[in-house]
């Protein structure tokens, strides 16, 4: 740990300072308030259905978030511009692909909505959700980023005296 400092001090202060103002570690104790997060009325397929979410954690970047997010019973579209993780925490849900695929999720079980996906949610009552989101980096910025993260970890194993394996 003492090269990365070494490394970010030859860099600059202020990158060090914000890098390490972003790495605290954040506990929220007690009850997380649900604030009501309505969706988009054309969407809601049958029944009355109520959303509710509170936003756990954003990374520094801004590209990922984690939610809680509730719903009461109905059934509704769901169109993901964003990837999605997800674990059941309380009731479930059943969900219907665009394939015609249809799955039903109970607690603890996990599920991945790619960015540019649609799925059919119908809630029989209640189901509350822990979600992962990311936002995907565009195509273009991919093989730079790549290049970069080999760089810095070739950098860091000379520092350290380690090559890093091919």
């Amino acid at each position: 740990m003492a090269t990365l400092f070494q490394i970010d001090r030859v860099v600059g202060s202020k990158m060090r300072e914000k890098t390490y103002a972003k790495s605290k570690i954040e506990f929220v104790p007690g009850h997380v308030e649900m604030k009501s997060a309505p969706i988009c009325p054309e969407w809601i397929l049958n029944g009355d259905p109520v959303f509710r979410n509170a936003v756990l954690s954003t990374s520094p970047d801004g590209l990922a978030t984690t939610f809680f997010w509730d719903s009461t019973a109905g059934q509704f579209n769901w169109f993901y511009d964003i990837d999605e993780t997800l674990c059941i925490l309380e009731g479930s849900v059943i969900i219907r692909a665009d394939s015609g695929v249809e799955s039903r999720l109970n607690v603890g079980d996990t599920a991945f909505f790619p960015a540019g996906s649609h799925a059919v949610w119908h809630v029989e009552s209640y189901v509350r959700k822990v979600a992962f989101l990311r936002r995907p980096l565009p195509r273009i910025l991919l093989y730079p980023k790549r290049v970069i993260r080999a760089g810095l970890q070739f950098l860091r194993a000379e520092v350290g005296g380690k090559r890093p394996e091919p």
